[in-house]
């Protein structure tokens, strides 16, 4: 017999056993489709391992359910889709403002407003970047395959606790809807990041909650505890301990050291998978739902001779610029796919050095993008050229 573990999962059912598997242990949300199936494994799931799920009366109140719940000490996570996320962004940016490792899931549908409930798009993808306010930095991650959902949800709580930061967590309806099988790892492949506790702390060493660093290295998350791990939390401009400091000295120290404990670690946070871009010559970028087409595109145009190639970003933001520019300098045209009118192509097309050809395929329409669509805007960029 077979010791193999192989399941037939949803994408939404994978959100939620990966994060269980992280280490979740609590959950608020409120229903929303078409992420409605995790809050379900969640509420089945979690009182089996001694979590807690508590269906809050909106997003706003589940968001900041979350950041209470990790400030003591618990790992939590909540889901939602783009209106509710929507909503989220106050809370989201004082998880950042106040460095608390949680994550945020958003299974992308068509919008604005109420929009397409029950259709995909990726249309959240400069929200994840910018919906909150002010200057920070942001992790997200966007899969394309309901086993890659497992694996890079538990990928996402490990970052949340090493940067110390809320991590979003994209997906979108077809993934999470769609079911595939695959094999579960066993325990022993998987690496989870613990929280620390205050009995990991040396006897005599002191717990700075906001500490600075020459590299902007983030502290480790320590459990509330009684007695030397308890801080002050403001979602204020504060200075080390965690008390408000609104001198411009503190302000400005603070919030480049929230931005540069990511962008300084870049190429540690990038994810990326790569398919025949050795000796492309057309590269197609693509992520999520869409990666799935464009590598199907990719092995038709192989099979015509064509010399194309995928690159398929599975963190986003921060985005994998010293990969993507290694790649992009070596090839003569571009082919970006999204479903939404160009809102990561325009942030490739400052990486493409001139005279690159540039093509872009965009739908909003509430339907996928097809490999043959992608192999259309291959065959037009090597005849037609440039389109912006």
């Amino acid at each position: 017999m077979s010791n193999k573990n192989i399941v037939f999962w949803q994408g939404n059912e994978a959100a939620a056993y990966g994060a269980i598997r992280a280490g979740c242990r609590f959950y608020a949300g409120y229903p929303i489709t078409p992420s409605s199936e995790i809050a379900e494994t969640m509420a089945r799931e979690l009182p089996k391992v001694g979590g807690v799920f508590i269906q809050m009366e909106d997003e706003i109140a589940s968001a900041a359910a979350i950041i209470g719940a990790s400030l003591a000490g618990i790992k939590s996570m909540t889901a939602t889709s783009g209106p509710g996320f929507s909503l989220m962004q106050e809370a989201l940016g004082y998880a950042i403002m106040t460095e608390t490792p949680c994550v945020f899931v958003n299974v992308m549908r068509g919008g604005p407003s109420t929009g397409l409930p029950t259709k995909p798009a990726q249309g959240d993808i400069m929200q994840a970047r910018w919906g909150t306010h002010g200057d920070h930095a942001i992790i997200a991650l966007y899969p394309s395959t309901v086993e890659e959902v497992y694996k890079y949800i538990i990928h996402a709580f490990n970052l949340a606790e090493i940067y110390r930061t809320p991590v979003i967590f994209l997906m979108d309806e077809t993934l999470g809807h769609m079911r595939e099988t695959f094999e579960l790892p066993s325990y022993s492949e998987i690496e989870v990041i613990k929280r620390i506790s205050e009995k990991d702390l040396e006897e005599e060493e002191i717990f700075v909650p906001y500490a600075e660093s020459e590299y902007a290295e983030p502290t480790p998350t320590a459990l509330i505890e009684m007695g030397k791990t308890r801080f002050h939390v403001s979602g204020l401009v504060h200075d080390e301990s965690g008390f408000p400091n609104a001198s411009y000295e503190t302000a400005e120290k603070l919030i480049k050291r929230l931005t540069n404990k990511i962008k300084l670690h870049i190429d540690e946070i990038s994810l990326y998978d790569e398919y025949l871009t050795e000796d492309a010559e057309v590269l197609v970028i693509a992520y999520g739902i869409v990666a799935r087409s464009a590598k199907e595109a990719v092995r038709i145009a192989r099979e015509d001779r064509m010399k194309v190639g995928l690159f398929k970003p599975i963190t986003l933001w921060p985005i994998p610029v010293h990969e993507l520019k290694k790649r992009l300098s070596k090839v003569e045209a571009v082919v970006i796919p999204e479903m939404n009118l160009g809102q990561y192509g325009r942030e490739i097309l400052r990486l493409i050095k001139p005279g690159t050809k540039v093509k872009f395929i965009n739908k909003v329409g509430g339907e996928l993008i097809t490999p043959e669509e992608i192999l259309d805007g291959i065959n037009e960029i090597l005849t037609e050229g440039f389109d912006f």
